[in-house]
């Protein structure tokens, strides 16, 4: 069996709950069909770069799998008909990451607290410089 990962976006109007639910659907669909999903992530309601369906935003989700080339086909099948997923691509690995992926690990180095700018010192004056 190969390894994947699939990312979909789905509606930026739905609940988060309702965003749980397409990825146990999803997770449903690759048990059913003889895969075994090894990790599941949320990225959480991200801007999107353009508008998609009148979208300006998107919940992403992500799944690593591991299945036959019969069960993408028929998550994407599934994924088509589904009128709450604006995007969604699923690509072939030669290994799932370990740990966090790239995006979980970006949301942790944006949490940490940030220096205020009164830690960096003063700055000279604008008349300071003309003066010199």
């Amino acid at each position: 069996m190969a390894l994947y990962e699939h990312v979909f976006l789905a509606r930026q109007d739905l609940a988060q709950a309702q965003v749980d639910t397409l990825a146990e659907t999803a997770t449903k669909i690759i048990e059913d069909n003889g895969g075994k999903v090894v990790k599941t992530e949320t990225w959480g309601l991200r801007t999107l770069a353009y508008r998609i369906a009148k979208n300006r935003k998107a919940h992403y989700v992500m799944l690593e799998f591991d299945a036959p080339g019969a069960v993408v086909a028929e998550l994407e099948r599934q994924t088509q008909i589904n009128e709450d997923i604006v995007r969604y691509m699923t690509i072939r690995v030669d290994a799932h990451e370990a740990g966090p992926s790239a995006m979980m690990r970006k949301r942790d180095r944006d949490d940490r607290p940030r220096r205020d700018r009164d830690d960096r010192g003063e700055r000279p004056r604008r008349d300071e410089y003309e003066a010199a």
